[in-house]
């Protein structure tokens, strides 16, 4: 027999651990004592009367569900919050880390772009091997300019502009890169190749032939693929070399349906870009 210590209401019945009515847990009554135990189902003149124990603990009661486990007070919050802390906690720790990383990163190269702009540009002024003589004398550039005629105007201006590549000096070196650069040039005529007509040009070249004068765009307009050149070849070639200018002078021979053909020419350049490009040229034939 067991006895509820909340309404002390007793009950028979072993499998029972709790109050039917307020959930308290039972407890064993001593043999000693004699409470009325009132068993459910019974069948005395007061059983059925309301409000008594034989009523209020009748077999056609709600089935009785036992109270789940004791939670005490203030353990459901502390388990459902440590692991938003803990959660919390992790991203702060990543995007610490993140942030130093891209600290770490970017620094580095911010202070490399900001000594690049501050250093200072290095010029090199083109010229020959006598630089610091003819720097000092600014009327050698006039005069070099002025050899040009109608293209000193656009020649004195590229002058002016920054050249990280210097020209060669060794008049040598440069008539061999001429004579090279003349074959290309021929190649091209023969072959109409405008790409390389337009690297070979620069962009203020003229050209004299009987008498008439032909600009660059004119050039490569009218240029017409010849397939009657058998073969040519240079003779007489010489150069004069003064700073960032050249002046190549000689004949070109060609060999047009077995015949020879030749023709006396004078072709300038100028250093620009690193390379020589063709400023003017005037080619005769030879009587």
């Amino acid at each position: 027999m067991k006895r509820c210590p909340t309404c002390n209401r007793t009950f028979t019945d072993r499998n029972l651990s709790f109050c039917i009515d307020d959930g308290t847990p039972l407890i064993p009554v001593p043999p000693d004592e004699d409470p009325t135990v009132v068993a459910p189902g019974s069948k005395g003149p007061e059983a059925g009367d309301p409000g008594s124990e034989s009523h209020s603990s009748n077999w056609n009661a709600p089935v009785y569900q036992p109270p789940g486990s004791y939670v005490p007070p203030g353990s459901t919050a502390k388990r459902s919050t440590w692991p938003w802390v803990v959660a919390i906690l992790g991203i702060v720790l990543i995007a610490v880390v993140g942030l130093g990383a891209a600290v770490a990163i970017m620094v580095p190269r911010f202070m490399r772009a900001s000594a690049n702009r501050n250093r200072s540009p290095v010029i090199v002024t083109p010229g020959n091997s006598n630089d610091s003589n003819s720097d000092s004398n600014p009327s050698s550039k006039t005069n070099a300019n002025s050899d040009e005629g109608a293209n000193s105007n656009g020649d004195s201006n590229a002058n002016t502009g920054e050249n990280l590549n210097p020209a060669p000096t060794d008049s040598a070196k440069v008539l061999s890169d001429l004579r090279d650069l003349e074959h290309e040039w021929t190649v091209a005529n023969i072959n109409a190749d405008k790409k390389a007509l337009d690297r070979i040009l620069a962009d203020d070249y003229v050209g004299t032939t009987d008498g008439g004068t032909q600009g660059k765009k004119q050039y490569l307009h009218d240029i017409q693929r010849d397939t009657s050149i058998e073969k040519w070849d240079f003779e007489d070639l010489k150069v004069d070399l003064k700073g960032d200018r050249a002046v190549l002078t000689g004949i070109v021979k060609f060999i047009v349906g077995g015949s020879e053909q030749k023709y006396n020419f004078t072709d300038k350049f100028v250093w620009r870009d690193g390379r020589w490009q063709a400023t003017a040229s005037q080619v005769d034939p030879v009587k």
